[in-house]
């Protein structure tokens, strides 16, 4: 129980970030201007996603929670999200931020918990 509230906040805290440092990022022009503050929220959630990793996703979780963060890593790299600089750049920066910190956030807790089914399944052969 504790672990799925861990999740949500964790998910808010990478959409709130997302916010604040796009906001951060518009104004100044780039992501260039605001990498220092980058930087520490991407340490940040990836902090946050090897402790999801370690302690949350059960067994019967691990398919659902890998396949979603697979579909993230390739929305995230596919920069879906640039035809909202047409409408207002403010929402490109915005979209861009949140999905990077939840990519962030979601990829180190999918290696620990890729890297514990191996475990697994090698364990029972």
């Amino acid at each position: 129980m504790i672990s799925k509230w861990a999740y949500l906040l964790f998910v808010i805290i990478a959409i709130v970030m997302g916010l604040v440092v796009g906001y951060m990022a518009w104004s100044e022009g780039s992501w260039v201007a605001v990498a220092d503050v980058n930087g520490w929220v991407l340490v940040i959630m990836l902090i946050l996603g090897i402790i999801i990793g370690l302690t949350s996703i059960t067994t019967k979780e691990v398919m659902p929670f890998l396949i979603a963060t697979v579909a993230l890593v390739v929305a995230a790299s596919a920069n879906v999200w640039s035809p909202l600089s047409q409408i207002h750049a403010l929402l490109d920066f915005w979209a861009t931020g949140i999905l990077n910190y939840i990519v962030a956030f979601a990829a180190p807790a999918a290696v620990i918990i890729a890297i514990k089914e191996v475990l697994t399944m090698a364990k029972q052969k």
